[in-house]
């Protein structure tokens, strides 16, 4: 599994995984009146990396590009903290069997909707402007009980607006700015920069929310439009601009504006789920794994996050029983492990896959391993290579 030699098995493996998250997840939400679907991507950096499988560029915290992989993942939320993680998949631009983001996109909302085949509420896809994409907004829509909250980033696209005598009248986003009522000035708690601050913190902050009617096309038929609505959330003396949120959820007063922007503040959900996952586990920090190992491991670490933030993974997972005993957990009904074990658990099957990855690339460099190395590790029942 390490160094990713046997892709088709490794790439079953996390498959098996994610698809185990998946059903479980369904399964929790099934029951619920209506759901959030929040779609969001997720870098896996490696910065100083250039031998390793399939390294793509991908963006740095400080806006620059560095080597790694991509994600893509859908978590499901309903009521009373009910989740469920419905889809994800890593990826590279660079593997032989990529086509393209898009594509990437489009599987994961496919597969999403599949899962909820039988689901007779509503459904709400969030998503940030890197999915800012009119086919992918439509593929959404194309969805019985599908709708949408969207931050756009193209504001130079073409929509319709209404006129006040009624004609509706294409414009560009971005001018119908201007247009955009007042509805609603809320307070709330938000991670944000405000003047005068050096850095973003948790604070309380006052938003204002105006909105504006609009239309849609089709990207392949402008003969069809879709009825949305435009909503500004301008967070008060803030760094930076407001939200620009699109939906389909119609916008008329205070309690529908409020509920597009509780709306869109669930995407936090997912981003705390990729902090945990890439801090917690040092899934970052491994640099010799091979593509189809990464892919393992971080499907892995998925796993441990099911189980620690109720996404349906439960010690009845095998992949969660032994994740708890490498971490040192004594088996006991009465006595379910913790976070502290779960983690050491993942971590310890994270440095085993980047030692044996070492030992492999050391093979292939001189031939063989050190013999005192190779007696040392035969003593342990490890015979690698020559």
């Amino acid at each position: 599994m390490a160094a990713g030699t046997s892709t088709k098995r490794s790439r079953l493996e996390a498959e098996d995984v994610t698809g185990v998250l998946r059903e479980l997840g369904a399964t929790a939400l099934m029951g619920q009146e209506e759901l959030t679907l929040v779609l969001d991507g997720m870098e896996l950096r490696r910065p100083g990396a250039e031998m390793q499988e399939y390294l793509m560029p991908v963006k740095a915290l400080d806006g620059s590009l560095v080597n790694g992989y991509r994600s893509f993942n859908v978590l499901g939320m309903g009521r009373d903290h009910v989740r469920g993680l419905m889809y994800h998949q890593l990826f590279s631009s660079n593997e032989p069997e990529f086509e393209s983001e898009n594509r990437e996109i489009q599987a994961a909302v496919e597969e999403t909707e599949q899962a909820l085949k039988g689901f007779g509420g509503s459904k709400t896809w969030v998503i940030d402007r890197g999915f800012d994409n009119d086919a992918v907004w439509w593929q959404i829509w194309s969805n019985p009980g599908s709708h949408l909250v969207v931050r756009v980033y193209h504001k130079e696209r073409i929509v319709q607006w209404q006129t006040p005598t009624g004609q509706w009248e294409e414009r560009y986003l971005e001018v119908t700015f201007k247009h955009l009522k007042k509805l609603a000035r809320i307070e709330t708690e938000l991670e944000v920069r405000l003047q005068g601050q050096k850095r973003a913190r948790k604070q309380k902050v006052k938003v204002e929310l105006s909105a504006v009617p609009l239309r849609v096309y089709a990207p392949e038929d402008h003969s069809r439009t879709k009825s949305v609505w435009l909503v500004r959330a301008k967070i008060e003396n803030a760094v930076g601009e407001p939200w620009y949120l699109l939906t389909d959820w119609p916008v008329v007063d205070a309690d529908s504006a409020l509920r597009v922007f509780i709306f869109y503040r669930r995407r936090w959900a997912v981003e705390d789920a990729f902090k945990f996952i890439k801090t917690s586990f040092g899934i970052e920090d491994v640099q010799v794994l091979g593509f189809q190992a990464v892919r393992n491991l971080v499907a892995y670490a998925w796993a441990a996050a099911g189980f620690l933030f109720h996404l349906g993974f439960t010690l009845e997972q095998p992949e969660i029983r032994l994740l708890a005993i490498l971490g040192g957990w004594d088996e006991r009904p009465n006595r379910p492990p913790g976070k502290q074990a779960i983690t050491r658990g993942l971590r310890r099957l994270i440095e085993m896959a980047a030692t044996e990855a070492m030992l492999q690339y050391e093979i292939a460099i001189h031939g063989s391993l050190p013999p005192e190395i190779k007696r040392m590790l035969a003593a342990y029942g490890h015979h690698l290579g020559r």
